[in-house]
C-alpha cells in the first residue's frame, strides 16, 4: 500500500495495531528549536532517528545530547538514533534551527532497557554494481550486532548509489513463518529523492507469473509492505533513499525468501550475500 506525501501534524502514519502492517509504527515529527515532542507505544519498542537536525532525548531518565547532526537532507552524513522500550514514555527537544525525527516501531511486549547508536557504531553495508544497476549502500541504526538489545525491530537506510538503478533486487518476499526458509516481517519505508522532486516505482507482485501492483514513489512516499515479492527502482538521473522500518513476528533475525523465477539473479550481483547475512 501507498501511503502519498501529505502533511501528517507530527501524527503517526502508521499507527499501533494498523490493519495492513499491525507489526509497525511508523511517525514523522517536525519540530523549530526549542519544542518538544512527547509520545509512548504501549506493546511497540521504538526507535528515534533524526532525518535532520539534532534533538536531546531524555526515555524515563535515560537522556543523550544532540542526537542527529545532518543539516540539508539524509545524504548530509551518518544517522544516529536511540532505542525505546516497549511502552516507554519519551520525550525529545529540538536543539538545532529545525528537526525532521522518524520514529520507527515493532510490536514487542518485553521491556528491554534504552540504549543510543552513534555515527561511529553503525553497521554498514555496499553491495552491488554500476554495470547491474543495483549498486547499492545500507546503514544499518538497529542491525544484527544489537540481536541481544532489541526485542524484534530492524531499522536501517538505505541508499541507492549513482543515479538510476534497483533496489531490493531481485525481488523477494517475507510474509511467512515458515523456518528456516522464511520469516514473517512486515516492513515499512520512507523515500526521499535527490533532487526533491525525483520519483521512482515500488512494485509489489503478490504471486509468481500474475502480474501485481506498481506504485509511483515521489518524495516523503510511504510504503507498506504486507505481503508479496517486492523491489524497487529510481529513474535515471535521481538518487534515492529509504528508511526501512521491519517488525519480525515470532523472531528479529530476518530471512527473505527470493522470488524463484529470479532467485538466480543473486549470482550476478556483487556482495549481496553479505547484504541478506546482515539482516539475520
Amino acid at each position: 500500500m501507498h501511503i502519498a506525501p501529505f502533511d501528517n501534524q507530527n501524527k503517526p502514519i502508521v499507527d499501533a495495531d494498523d490493519s495492513t502492517v499491525p507489526l509497525n509504527y511508523f511517525n514523522i515529527v517536525n519540530l523549530k528549536k526549542g519544542e518538544a515532542f512527547e509520545y509512548s507505544v504501549p506493546g511497540y519498542e521504538t526507535c528515534i532517528v533524526p532525518a535532520t537536525g539534532s534533538v536531546d532525548v531524555n526515555v524515563e531518565g535515560f537522556k543523550v545530547g544532540d542526537l542527529g547532526g545532518r543539516v540539508e537532507d539524509v545524504w548530509g552524513g551518518e544517522p544516529e538514533g536511540v532505542y525505546v522500550p516497549t511502552a516507554a514514555k519519551v520525550e525529545f527537544v529540538c536543539t538545532s534551527d529545525t528537526a525532521e525525527i522518524y520514529i520507527a516501531g515493532a510490536r514487542y511486549d518485553k521491556v528491554l532497557d534504552a540504549f543510543a547508536v552513534r555515527s561511529d557504531e553503525l553497521d554498514l553495508v555496499q553491495y552491488g554494481s554500476d554495470d547491474t544497476k543495483t549498486h547499492r549502500k545500507i546503514k544499518h541504526i538497529l542491525g544484527t550486532k544489537y540481536h541481544d538489545k532489541v526485542g524484534r525491530l530492524l531499522v536501517s537506510e538505505l541508499f541507492t548509489v549513482g543515479q538510476g538503478g534497483w533496489s531490493g533486487f531481485p525481488a523477494h518476499k517475507h510474509d511467512t513463518d515458515n523456518l528456516p526458509h522464511e520469516t514473517r516481517h512486515d516492513e515499512t519505508y520512507n523515500f526521499r529523492f535527490k533532487p526533491s522532486h525525483g520519483s521512482g516505482v515500488q512494485i509489489l507482485q503478490r504471486e509468481e507469473g500474475v502480474p501485481g501492483d506498481a506504485y509511483q514513489l515521489m518524495n516523503n512516499s510511504t510504503i507498506m509492505i504486507d505481503n508479496g515479492y517486492h523491489a524497487c527502482a529510481v529513474m535515471p538521473g535521481y538518487e534515492m533513499y529509504y528508511f526501512t522500518i521491519l517488525g519480525g513476528l515470532s523472531q528479529r533475525s530476518l530471512v527473505q525468501y527470493f522470488q524463484p523465477t529470479h532467485a538466480y539473479q543473486i549470482e550476478t550481483i556483487p556482495g549481496i550475500k553479505d547484504m541478506i547475512a546482515k539482516f539475520k
